[in-house]
């Protein structure tokens, strides 16, 4: 070690160094065969086509600091890397380049195609794990996962052939979430809903045997095609003479029931509503009740088909142009109003989704959903906020079965077979040559592949081996926790709670923390359109990973969206530096030491020796828990803190005169506790800021048992000795400073005048604390004449503050000019009037504040805040001058 720091602190190099070390001494793996006990967590798998975002900053963020933490308190910890195929994004990817290149997917077929998407990951996909490491994630690189190696494929084949067999999984007509350009099933995830601006068209429907019409409200006009009733609410007194009888549907002429539901909203339009059960979610529903007819008037082009009459061959838009030029021809268009609604979209093309009749394969989820409940209910599986719970079981004691077929070639294929004579199914785990009903080898293979979802269900156990019962099985399951956002709680917690007890017996994970958004400093949701977006690699560039990281776990308090700005980011930066300049200090104090295993408790220490072990026990303390909760917030601001304001700006002040003065006894005293502090701080601080504490570390004197500080114990409360009378009264000795300060500063006294002072002690024990202060009263507090005793003569013009048991009193006589003070504070005072005048002004006029964006407004109220603490600040000073002409 004895390694010499830079001047300045370079992140990237440092970096890239530390990384490579780590990862090829194979710190990062996570040994199966260890004694240790375990720690195991599983990466939530980003997008083979996916680049870092904030989202995965601060969930990798957060998996590392816990991954590190619990390596350094003695656990053997296995962290599971991986990517998902992502059949849509990763489909779409591969056929625009398709495009690009003037070809279709299906000129080339479904072999071709699936080998060129193989050939597309292995040039271009998952660059995000190396955009991973640049963030200093400890995964386990040596296991990395991807939900189409063969291991996974083997066992999304074992869980549906099992389901299967079980009953639980089967083929049926429904309505489903379709995008009509990629032509496949979406599911709920991936359809994004964004609030568009439309229209709402007021449809006239003529009653038969009555001269009446039934106005209804329709954002789809197109979609009347399809309709097979109009229903209105049961309690409705202006239609109940209409229920049960019928409607001519405009254009196509096809009578429909009127029927009675209390879905039906009173209030919304007419109060009575067109009903297209293959066409929308909440009519389906309807229409089972009534036992309508469905009638599905689409391709899966989204164009019009036989059962559209004359508008067959239309495209969806045109239409809905042509429909609503029709019933406005025949008199049948009451109006039309401005609407906006929540339109929704495939997450991947951006084409507005079509709910659509299509058969599809689903899963039973209702027994393994119960099972699911009952684990969280038990407390097998905690979550974390413990509010999320409520959402969690809301959903799944609502759950609908899991539709998890996709009409793309990119994934898992289904592992079923049709029988061209039997016309049965045969599932199985190998591709299958005979009919399992009839014996006959005329069969063709299942065309659709499984939901993306379906294979990371299987994400905490499918990576570790099963179904085979492995090593790494038996030691890291069930996971120890799982760290994700809000956002995928249903899709994918749930989906790895149903599979983990249905196929392990075991709940996947016993904890599960879900962070909040990072959003950007006014509190909005980044987004490119609204040009928001703070990119994380961008960030690393330029600030360092390290104050990036330290960023994000400041700003992560439970339940709490994170508010970034680069501002923040800078500010984490200088507390890099701050760490980095106090530690090259200490290293220059500590040219000729070496490291001894002395008790220090043994030692005669001084107070502030005592005070920052005090402080250092109290901070490991105070950081374990705050992990241990997954209060990352905490954590972070506790060793900020501790770092910035205790170590840095107090004790190596306090320090300065035994490491400059000439007792020798002294000296080493305070070079063994300044080591051991700055070890211990860079061990607490690691979990969070990896890089630069691992390049400090080295560069200190002596050898120590590891060889990373990667590998190092994570200092525990009790590894330091606790002075709680001698911490005590240098607490007491600081406030003291603080206040001489204080008034300084107030004053206007030059920093490095030296002054008179005064102190009125309480007591005999408050003289005593005095005394033992009383260098660091002189050296901190820049006081050169010292006077203090019970009862001592107090000057007649002083500034006076007091410090618990010590009242001080500050002679000003001959250190200030009273007169050209009171001409200062009286000018200063006239500036800061004029600003407190022109913001109240400006909050107070209300076309201002009507028209103004809500950042604009917070910013101008800070101003009128800081300006009005000021304000009273120097009017007190002022009085107090005054008090003493």
């Amino acid at each position: 070690m004895d390694a010499k720091l830079s001047k300045g602190y370079e992140p990237k190099e440092v970096e890239e160094k530390w990384y490579r070390v780590w990862e090829e001494s194979g710190f990062f793996h996570g040994d199966e065969g260890s004694s240790k006990p375990y720690y195991s967590i599983v990466i939530p798998p980003p997008n083979v086509t996916g680049v870092l975002h904030m989202g995965h900053a601060l969930n990798n963020t957060l998996q590392d600091v816990l991954a590190r933490w619990k390596r350094m308190t003695g656990h053997e910890v296995l962290w599971m890397p991986g990517t998902d195929h992502a059949g849509i994004a990763t489909q779409n990817v591969v056929e625009k380049q398709l495009a690009a290149a003037g070809l279709d997917r299906h000129e080339l077929g479904r072999e071709a195609f699936v080998e060129r998407v193989w050939q597309w990951r292995s040039e271009s996909g998952g660059q995000i794990i190396n955009q991973l490491k640049r963030l200093g994630a400890s995964c386990d690189w040596e296991r990395e996962r991807f939900t189409m190696d063969e291991g996974l494929s083997t066992s999304v084949r074992e869980v549906f052939v099992r389901l299967y067999e079980d009953g639980l999984i089967y083929r049926a007509n429904r309505l489903i979430n379709w995008c009509p350009r990629c032509h496949t099933a979406l599911s709920d995830l991936e359809v994004e809903h964004e609030d568009k601006k439309g229209h709402l068209w007021h449809l006239r429907y003529p009653v038969q045997g009555t001269d009446r019409v039934l106005v209804v409200a329709t954002t789809r006009p197109e979609t009347m095609l399809g309709d097979t009733a109009v229903a209105v609410n049961p309690e409705d007194e202006r239609y109940a003479d209409l229920i049960g009888k019928s409607v001519l549907l405009p254009l196509v002429n096809r009578v429909i029931p009127i029927v009675a539901d209390s879905y039906v909203d009173k209030e919304f339009g007419s109060g009575a509503v067109k009903i297209t059960p293959a066409h929308d979610f909440n009519d389906f529903e309807l229409g089972k009740r009534h036992d309508l007819e469905l009638v599905n008037i689409f391709d899966p082009s989204g164009v019009v088909n036989e059962n559209g009459g004359p508008y067959q061959g239309l495209d969806r838009y045109e239409a809905r142009k042509q429909v609503v030029a029709d019933l406005e021809a025949a008199g049948l268009l009451e109006k039309i109003d401005d609407y906006a609604n929540a339109v929704g979209e495939c997450y991947r093309c951006r084409t507005v989704i079509e709910p659509y009749m299509s058969k599809q394969w689903y899963v039973n989820v209702q027994p393994l959903a119960k099972e699911a409940i009952a684990a969280v209910q038990d407390g097998r599986t905690r979550i974390i906020p413990q509010q999320w719970e409520k959402t969690y079981f809301e959903w799944m004691f609502n759950i609908q079965d899991w539709c998890i077929s996709r009409q793309i070639w990119w994934g898992h294929r289904i592992p079923a077979w049709y029988c061209e004579v039997c016309g049965e199914i045969t599932v199985s785990r190998t591709d299958a040559t005979t009919c399992a009903h009839c014996g006959s080898m005329e069969l063709r293979q299942e065309t659709d592949v499984l939901d993306t979802w379906f294979s990371s269900a299987l994400w905490p156990f499918s990576t570790m081996g099963w179904p085979e019962q492995t090593a790494t099985l038996a030691k890291f399951y069930p996971t120890s926790c799982l760290v994700t956002g809000f956002d995928i709680l249903f899709f994918w917690v749930a989906r790895m709670m149903m599979m983990g007890l249905k196929f392990m017996g075991e709940v996947p994970f016993k904890e599960v923390y879900i962070h909040a958004l990072v959003r950007d400093a006014q509190g909005q949701k980044m987004s490119k359109s609204k040009g928001n977006v703070i990119d994380p690699l961008t960030v690393i560039e330029e600030y360092g990973t390290d104050a990036f990281r330290f960023t994000l776990t400041a700003f992560a308090a439970m339940g709490r969206d994170i508010k970034l700005s680069t501002d923040r980011i800078a500010g984490y930066r200088n507390f890099a530096n701050k760490l980095w300049n106090a530690s090259r200090f200490a290293l220059m104090n500590l040219e000729e030491f070496t490291p001894s295993s002395t008790d220090l408790s043994t030692l005669p220490l001084s107070l502030a020796d005592q005070w920052i072990l005090t402080r250092l026990s109290a901070t490991a303390a105070e950081v374990n828990q705050a992990l241990t909760d997954y209060k990352f917030n905490d954590a972070a601001n506790t060793l900020y803190a501790f770092t910035w304001h205790e170590f840095c700006d107090w004790y190596i002040e306090l320090s300065k005169d035994a490491l400059y003065g000439d007792d020798a006894e002294a000296k080493a005293c305070t070079q063994m506790v300044v080591f051991t502090v700055l070890e211990a701080l860079l061990r607490l601080l690691h979990p969070l800021m990896p890089f630069i504490t691992e390049e400090i570390w080295q560069a200190l004197p002596g050898e120590r048992p590891a060889v990373s500080l990667m590998a190092a114990t994570y200092p525990q409360a009790a590894d330091f000795p606790v002075f709680v009378e001698g911490s005590a009264r240098m607490e007491a000795v600081m406030e003291i400073i603080r206040a001489i300060r204080n008034i300084r500063g107030e004053m206007d006294v030059p920093p490095g005048k030296q002054i008179g002072a005064v102190l009125d002690c309480r007591s005999e024990q408050a003289v005593a604390i005095v005394l033992a202060g009383e260098s660091y009263l002189r050296t901190l507090a820049r006081v050169g004449e010292l006077s203090y005793g019970v009862g001592i003569a107090r000057p007649e013009q002083a500034a006076t503050q007091v410090a618990g048991e010590v009242e001080i009193l500050l002679p000003l006589a001959g250190m200030i000019n009273l007169e050209e003070e009171e001409k200062r504070l009286q000018k200063e005072i006239t500036k800061v009037e004029k600003d407190v005048a022109m913001f109240a002004k400006k909050l107070s006029n209300e076309a201002f504040v009507a028209k103004a964006p809500p950042e604009v407004l917070e910013k101008d109220r800070g101003k009128l805040r800081e300006a009005e603490e000021k304000l009273q600040i120097l009017q007190q000073s002022l009085e107090r001058i005054l008090g003493m002409r």
